[in-house]
């Protein structure tokens, strides 16, 4: 993953326009709050499962993320995390840019 998008994920999290862990996550999709969740590509496939139904079901948008645990994780300041969720759309439009 780009540098630059690990730094809007840091940006979001200082901002608190995100949700972090798999538990947090899954309140943002169920509270309708998830604009775009992002899933570490190293996350378990109970996890992957679990975060890509639940985000199908409640029409989240969501996509598996070309960052490990770790790498998320340290965007955001803790150790590793499975899953984040975008609760802000500003971020996510600044996310998608950050791709291309």
């Amino acid at each position: 993953m780009k540098q630059n998008t690990l730094g809007v994920i840091g940006l979001a999290a200082r901002a608190r326009g995100i949700s972090i862990g798999s538990n947090q996550v899954l309140e943002a999709i169920r509270g309708k709050k998830a604009k775009l969740v992002l899933i570490a590509s190293d996350a378990s496939d109970n996890t992957k499962k679990n975060i890509s139904d639940k985000a199908t079901y409640y029409n989240a948008k969501f996509l598996v993320a070309d960052a490990t645990a770790e790498e998320l994780g340290r965007a955001v300041g803790h150790s590793h995390t499975a899953a984040i969720a975008f609760t802000d759309i500003n971020f996510v439009k600044a996310y998608e840019k950050s791709l291309s």
